[in-house]
This record gives structure tokens, C-alpha cells and sequence, in this order.
């Protein structure tokens, strides 16, 4: 093992992907689609933020950063040892630029991000439909954030390979196809690179 890193020497360095935007991007929805095809753990923040609502509740958009702050807590804990695993891994959040490359840039591992955006019309249409989804977590606050300025969210300052999925398409089975494949394909193409 190496000192102190409780990683094997040898061990080929881990592939990481960040898949980022802001709410209503269709980020979950393609992490999902890498993670099957790749067949590589996926921790989504909503994932670990929607049984802190459930057990602690949040009253208001303070209580509610908080929980937010706590699942990325509880994300990159757990990321950090499924990298210094050697495991491949998508982590899937609306990552905040400035605040959260210091923790990635610790891991021993190659970073692709792909950064999910919409038009503002799609993403609030998004948002508006989400309302009456029985399966959508009533804490997400999605009508809240549909009557929300326009905002912008951008790649984490980290090295590594950057792409763009960018779709008005309100379902997932309206994406225009060709378009998918053609991040599909680069993505491929990274993720190929130096697998031993």
C-alpha cells in the first residue's frame, strides 16, 4: 500500500465523473444513463438529501442549504472511498464552483465533468411539470425554484476533460438522439483512455 493512503500501489488511477447543472437540467437523468452503461456506482445528492428531509425536515431555504451542505458532505465521504478503492464513480449535484474543487482535487483520480444545461423556458417548463410528479420529493421545492430568477452554474475549476449536454427537450424520450450519442461518444472515448 502506499503510506498513509490505504491504496494499493499498482493500482490504476480511478475514473471519476461529475455530472452538474442546475435543477432541472436532466443532470440525474444522464448520470443514470452513464452509470448503467459504464456499470459504475452512481451517488446522486438528492439521493442521500431526500431522507434528511424526510427524518429532519426543512422549513425554509436556509434549513434547506443546510441539508444540501450535509449530502455533499455525506457524498464526497463516501466517494472518497470508493476512489481510494480503485472503483470507477459518478457523483451526480448541482456543485458549487469556489466552494467544492478543494475536496476533489485531494482524490488520486482522472475528472471528466459534463455540465447539463437548458434553455430558461425548458428548464422552469421542467420545473412546472415536476409539481404533480408523485415520485418527486415534495422537498425539492421545485415550484419555488420555477418562480426563481434565472441563474447560472458553470464547471468546477478542476483539470481534466469538460463536456456539455444541452437539451430543451421536456422528456427524456423527446433528447434528440444524435445529439445524446455524440456526448455518449466522446464521453466513451475518455473514459476508454488509460484503463489497465
Amino acid at each position: 500500500m502506499a503510506a498513509g493512503s490505504g491504496k494499493l500501489t499498482g493500482m490504476r488511477q480511478p475514473h471519476l465523473i461529475l455530472v452538474t447543472g442546475l435543477p432541472g437540467t436532466g443532470k440525474t437523468t444522464l448520470a443514470r444513463a452513464l452509470a448503467s452503461r459504464y456499470g459504475v456506482p452512481l451517488i446522486c445528492k438528492d439521493t442521500i438529501k431526500e431522507p434528511l428531509l424526510d427524518v429532519l425536515g426543512a422549513s425554509g431555504p436556509a434549513q434547506s442549504r443546510r441539508l444540501s451542505d450535509a449530502s455533499f458532505a455525506v457524498m464526497f465521504k463516501l466517494a472518497h472511498e470508493c476512489l481510494n478503492a480503485g472503483n470507477d464513480l459518478i457523483l451526480e449535484g448541482n456543485f458549487r464552483p469556489g466552494e467544492h474543487e478543494p475536496t476533489v482535487q485531494a482524490w488520486d483520480t482522472r475528472i471528466a465533468q459534463v455540465l447539463c444545461r437548458a434553455t430558461e423556458p425548458a428548464r422552469i417548463a421542467r420545473l412546472k411539470a415536476r409539481q404533480n410528479d408523485p415520485s418527486r420529493h415534495a422537498g425539492h421545492r421545485d415550484a419555488e425554484q420555477a418562480d426563481q430568477r434565472a441563474q447560472t452554474l458553470d464547471f468546477l475549476a478542476l483539470p481534466g476533460e469538460r463536456f456539455v449536454f444541452e437539451t430543451d427537450a421536456l422528456t427524456w424520450d423527446d433528447i434528440d438522439y444524435d445529439q445524446l450519442l455524440a456526448l455518449l461518444d466522446q464521453v466513451d472515448l475518455w473514459h476508454r483512455t488509460d484503463r489497465r
